[in-house]
């Protein structure tokens, strides 16, 4: 497949593209390049207000298989009722939706009701240490879903998820990269 800037995207709403094919499902990934606009009105009717996003790292080592189902599955092993991420970015690049946009996230305590929570797959080194493991595809793909998230809710912080719990966890400096 060649690289293009692309970012693959599920919001659960509508999108309008300029070229190009568009495909929705519901838990599914949507290609698009950047020429298409996302409906930020339909965005916007999320029920909640949104005053931050917190950046995740799924904790995996770089072999270990993880995908949106398998952290769900997770989850629910912990009590969740669902995914707590709204959405997983892949190594790939590909951005999968989790919990609903429209659902409060269950992924940084005391901090959910008013945030976004993205989670990127890696986090670990292949001795289970934390690391910085994010792709070139996973850093352009979270770099467009926070402009994009900010376009549509304001110039929101980012904030990773450590400077809220004891954990080394988005395995990189949030602050310097947003």
């Amino acid at each position: 497949m060649e690289k293009k800037r692309a970012l693959y995207l599920v919001l659960g709403s509508a999108l309008f593209v300029g070229a190009g094919v568009l495909f929705y499902s519901y838990r599914k990934q949507i290609k698009y390049y950047s020429n298409v606009m996302i409906d930020k009105a339909k965005l916007k009717l999320v029920g909640r207000t949104i005053n931050k996003i917190i950046i995740h790292c799924s904790a995996t080592k770089p072999n270990q298989a993880c995908t949106v189902e398998l952290i769900d599955q997770w989850h629910r092993q912990r009590g969740f009722n669902s995914i707590g991420y709204h959405y997983v970015i892949y190594k790939d690049g590909t951005v999968h939706e989790g919990r609903p946009i429209s659902e409060i996230g269950a992924h940084c305590v005391g901090q959910n009701s008013d945030s976004i929570g993205i989670c990127y797959v890696g986090g670990l080194d292949s001795n289970g240490n934390a690391s910085d493991t994010r792709t070139a595809e996973q850093k352009q793909s979270m770099r467009t879903l926070v402009a994009e998230l900010k376009s549509v809710y304001g110039n929101i912080p980012v904030y990773g998820h450590r400077e809220f719990s004891n954990k080394a966890c988005p395995c990189f400096d949030v602050k310097k990269e947003f």
